[in-house]
């Protein structure tokens, strides 16, 4: 358990993270990455080349740091990574590799006359405090989802039902189960963790499950990165009837129940939760604004499918927004607070729901909190490892 001493100890330690936290687990990352092959399949490769992982890891720390003696401030951050664990099934026996990694990092990055044996010895209590935190709740998640009807634990193995193109750049998969069982209730908007070997290499990936629960199949929608290992893969080596290993879904981004009018507010392949959060709402007689913003029509998955809907129930409006001049939208050019306005209900009571590439997370945010819309109504969801909206 932390003395006082040491969590001033660890406090005093934020001035440094803030001015040098991702060189620090820029450095972690490398020790862990290069010497515990058997923590790689944990860490998207992209996201570590990118940055994104090794700063979205230094803003963890700092917030952990500055909130020490008071948890709770923390607000979701140990949701998001709880959940992002569960669904690349994170056990126990990883934490002592984190712990060592990230003790050697502070100790090689701050020096030792500034990160003393009193120093590392605090940190390695605050982590463990934050590991049995952490590692009790993702045990009560697995034991749940095993429990559950259709549940399971561990990797299950599905089988790929059918492939569909939905746009130029995005592809639908439907899983079914080889053994044949029934599968778990998801909630719109979660996600799972797919499993996969390439040329002798594991690796892990999270995709939003894009359609609503039915008990028989799952269904993820992938976006085709350039540069994405996993996503050209599943684009281009896997067929029909292949088998693929799926962890079961995770993810705290779920349509909380409520009467409140729901937007829901997509870039890209950020439609993929929103379709299955649309369908629940307008099985409940909710009203739904529906916004997508897409380069161009070539681009933009599910409009059919969108379309359909709205000609099907009056209470659902849908927009459309493109970069790109061309036909089938509703305006051309990047969705802004004026557009917004125009398209969200006249009531800002509203629970609104928003993902998408983190600068028009950014925008999106800011403009419905100008708007009017509370704060505590709205919602997001990161792509790839979390990191604050500024």
């Amino acid at each position: 358990m932390l003395t006082d001493s040491q969590r001033a100890i660890v406090k005093s330690t934020v001035p440094l993270l803030e001015t040098g936290g991702e060189a620090l687990t820029t450095h972690f990352y490398r020790i862990m990455l290069g010497e515990y092959p058997q923590v790689r399949p944990l860490f998207n490769q992209a996201h570590q080349a990118s940055g994104d992982q090794p700063r979205a890891l230094a803003n963890s720390v700092l917030m952990y740091a500055k909130h020490i003696d008071r948890l709770e401030a923390l607000g979701d951050l140990p949701a998001q990574i709880i959940n992002k664990h569960v669904s690349l099934q994170v056990l126990p026996e990883h934490y002592p590799i984190v712990g060592a990694c990230l003790l050697r990092a502070i100790r090689e990055v701050l020096g030792a006359d500034i990160a003393t044996d009193e120093v590392i010895a605090a940190w390695g209590v605050a982590y463990q405090q934050l590991a049995d935190i952490l590692i009790g709740a993702e045990e009560q998640a697995y034991r749940a989802n095993a429990e559950l009807p259709g549940g399971w634990r561990g990797a299950r193995a599905f089988r790929v039902a059918r492939k569909v193109a939905e746009s130029s750049e995005i592809t639908s998969f439907y899983l079914r189960p080889v053994d044949g069982q029934a599968v778990i209730a998801h909630q719109p908007g979660q996600y799972i963790g797919l499993r996969l070997n390439l040329d002798g290499q594991e690796q892990r990936r999270n995709y939003s499950l894009s359609a609503a629960p039915n008990g028989q199949e799952l269904r993820i929608s992938v976006k085709r990165e350039a540069d994405g290992l996993v996503s050209r893969h599943l684009h281009d080596q896997v067929r029909e009837g292949d088998t693929l290993e799926i962890f079961p879904p995770a993810g705290a981004f779920t349509l909380v129940p409520s009467d409140k009018p729901l937007v829901l507010i997509s870039g890209g392949v950020g439609i993929t939760p929103t379709l299955a959060m649309l369908s629940e709402a307008l099985q409940s007689g909710r009203t739904v604004h529906f916004i997508h913003c897409a380069r161009n029509r070539a681009v933009h998955a599910f409009r059919d499918a969108i379309d359909a809907l709205a000609a099907r129930h009056p209470q659902l409006q849908r927009f459309y927004c493109y970069d790109q001049a061309g036909e089938g939208a509703d305006a051309v050019g990047l969705l802004d607070q004026a557009r917004l306005a125009q398209w969200l209900p006249a009531t800002r009571d509203v629970d609104a729901y928003f993902l998408g590439p983190k600068p028009f997370m950014a925008l999106v945010r800011r403009s419905l909190l100008a708007l009017g819309v509370p704060e505590s109504q709205t919602r997001c969801e990161f792509f790839g490892p979390a990191a604050a909206l500024n």
